[in-house]
């Protein structure tokens, strides 16, 4: 468990990154702060007692994401270089089968040194905001907790239709969130049954979307944008801006959330690091 103090220097140096670079990056501190792995996840570098790398590691199943940053006083030294070393050799203890590197595609330093390692890109993940649209409601879509385990079992079905995640994956997934996670886990019923599932953070005054699905045969007729309208609304109603994250490989995906009043304001990329 990381400690308020290693959270505040993470803080801090992701402050001084982004002012620098202008960009945003994504660090996921609702897992840092709740981290409870017996294993390294986490791994810092210090100069004369201040922070001035970190790189994170985020386990999903058998895939593995990590994410850092060097304060722009120190590039150039192989800090980075030497951290995701050492992330990469923990990475591969754990049997990850897929290592993706995260790095916001505005940060020309990331880009620069993505260059110099064995990767690939894969794919880009649009960060979205939603900005004020009339949005209309339709009585036939409800969205309540996910609570019993048939829930749960619906839950880690969309994971491996919707998502690509193993049967494996997805219960590790499905766990983790469980355990650790804050987040509002919900199920989403059309006509009374299930038919999809969303996942709501509330965080540091933001409402943030993750996971969002609906079965592959049920896609195409209405219920996405009706059920994300619900929970728009719901988040609207406490006053809580939203924002929410989608792969730009999802086109039609894309498409949905920008009808209901999202708009892309930064993105992630990710690349395949070659084991």
């Amino acid at each position: 468990m990381l400690t308020k103090k290693q959270l505040n220097e993470i803080k801090d140096l992701q402050e001084i990154c982004e002012n620098d670079g202008g960009f945003q990056l994504k660090l996921n501190f609702d897992l840092l702060e709740n981290r409870t792995a017996n294993y390294p996840e986490d791994f810092f570098h210090y100069e004369s007692g201040k922070l001035v790398g970190f790189l994170g590691s985020y386990g999903f199943g058998n895939k593995i994401e990590l994410c850092g940053m060097v304060h722009p006083d120190y590039r150039r030294r192989g800090i980075f270089s030497n951290l995701l070393k050492i992330g990469l050799e923990e990475a591969k203890k754990r049997n990850a089968r897929t290592i993706l590197l995260n790095a916001p595609g505005a940060s020309s330093s990331a880009n620069e040194f993505l260059k110099t390692i064995s990767c690939t890109f894969s794919f880009a993940e649009y960060q979205m905001k939603w900005h004020h649209t009339e949005l209309t409601e339709d009585e036939t879509i409800t969205i309540r907790p996910s609570v019993t385990a048939e829930d749960e079992e619906a839950e880690i079905q969309l994971d491996i239709l919707c998502f690509g995640l193993t049967k494996e994956e997805a219960c590790d997934f499905a766990q983790m969130i469980k355990e650790i996670s804050s987040d509002q886990s919900m199920i989403i019923e059309a006509n009374g049954k299930t038919a999809g599932k969303i996942r709501v953070s509330e965080l540091n005054g933001e409402a943030w979307i993750f996971g969002f699905s609906v079965f592959p045969e049920l896609q195409g007729n209405g219920i996405g944008r009706k059920a994300l309208s619900k929970v728009v609304k719901m988040e609207q109603q406490k006053g809580l801006p939203i924002f929410l994250e989608v792969e730009a490989k999802n086109a039609h995906a894309l498409r949905l959330y920008e009808s209901c009043g999202f708009r892309s304001y930064q993105v992630q990329d990710y690349y395949l690091y070659k084991i």
